[in-house]
């Protein structure tokens, strides 16, 4: 089993990253608070590892809340429904959750532990490539308002991350790319060289070979850690994770939730950004072909959606959570490794690219 830790000090906690440890009492075992452990899933998860994950938590006692499967279901709604379940299943401060699914699943009970008897433990075990790499570490947990995404939420982080990379053999190819956006952006933002790594083995990654999943996620995990230990809140570096973001959180929320993945989004996204940083003057067309080329290898977006100009991007771009005093804050990059985040993008740069897309 290959460990990192997050450092935050008396929050620091462990990721954890092997196969099969969906069926490893070890890997829970040190993580668990108190007998009794609740398990927050989905009905596609459920079907494919609840039995898996409650039987090697067989020494404790296991209760298992099951939600709908979906991002159109990460809303208060669904986030009072699990609060009423933890009630009648008296659930206390020393009863851990476990969030077994993708990035909904995490976000939401990450949200509901923050929330519930004003904190109790989870742990993240996730199941998609997306919240692998990105959702489950960090401690970002929320839920979303039709107005916009992740508005309602906290930082709060979980006791560990069990991340089980034979997890991935089940996932559909659509989901399987949308993680793969995340993974790039990594090498965009933060190191040239994984960015090299991933196109040259770009096949084997597709083919998802498990010596090549273990060392990708190892390593946006390990990108991920160092900055949020550096900015656990996001005040400064940890802003550069949003690249793609504030374009892609204005899709997904034009579209309707679930109609395009997030990850899909995020693609879109990072091209656009991209493009932003080629009229700047500030990447070369080469690089931002090559950032198109390796997102288009994984067959995801590169423009957004059809007839989504600058009016609808607009709309929800200027309720994004990343506005200071009025202004869209953007995460450009300016060589492929290294980003910046700043809020002097040109309207008429803007319009012409979005009215062009």
């Amino acid at each position: 089993m290959s460990s990192l830790m997050v450092d935050l000090a008396e929050r620091s906690y462990p990721i954890h990253i092997s196969a099969n440890l969906l069926r490893d009492p070890e890997a829970f075992r040190a993580h668990i608070k108190g007998n009794k452990v609740i398990i927050i899933t989905n009905q596609v998860v459920d079907i494919l590892f609840g039995a898996v994950v409650t039987d090697t938590l067989s020494e404790f006692q296991v209760e298992k809340i099951v939600l709908p499967d979906g991002e159109q279901y990460k809303t208060l709604k669904s986030f009072e429904s699990v609060i009423a379940r933890l009630l009648e299943l008296r659930a206390a401060r020393d009863t851990t959750l476990i969030a077994l699914g993708g990035g909904v699943i995490g976000d939401l009970t990450g949200f509901v532990a923050a929330c519930y008897q004003r904190g109790i433990p989870f742990i993240q075990v996730p199941t998609t490539l997306l919240s692998q790499v990105d959702s489950s570490v960090g401690g970002k947990t929320a839920v979303n308002h039709p107005l916009g995404k992740n508005m309602i939420g906290a930082f709060y982080q979980p006791n560990a991350v069990i991340i089980d990379t034979l997890s991935l053999s089940s996932l559909p190819k659509r989901e399987f790319a949308a993680g793969m956006a995340e993974v790039i952006k990594y090498g965009i933002i933060y190191d040239k060289d994984f960015f090299d790594w991933l196109e040259a083995n770009q096949q084997g990654i597709a083919d998802k070979q498990q010596s090549l999943l273990q060392q990708m996620i190892r390593r946006c995990c390990e990108i991920k850690a160092e900055i949020v230990a550096q900015d656990e809140r996001e005040s400064g570096i940890r802003a550069l994770l949003n690249l793609g973001h504030t374009f892609g959180h204005a899709i997904e929320a034009e579209m309707g939730y679930g109609q395009w993945l997030h990850g899909e989004a995020v693609s879109a996204g990072i091209v656009l950004a991209s493009l932003v940083a080629q009229h700047k003057n500030w990447m070369p067309a080469s690089d931002v072909c090559r950032i198109r080329a390796l997102l288009a290898a994984f067959g995801l977006p590169t423009a957004p959606p059809k007839g989504m100009g600058y009016q609808a991007f607009m709309q929800h771009m200027q309720l994004d959570k990343k506005v200071q005093a009025n202004k869209i804050r953007f995460v450009i990059p300016n060589d492929i490794g290294t980003a910046v985040v700043t809020d002097q993008v040109d309207e008429a740069l803007l319009r012409k690219l979005l009215d062009a897309s």
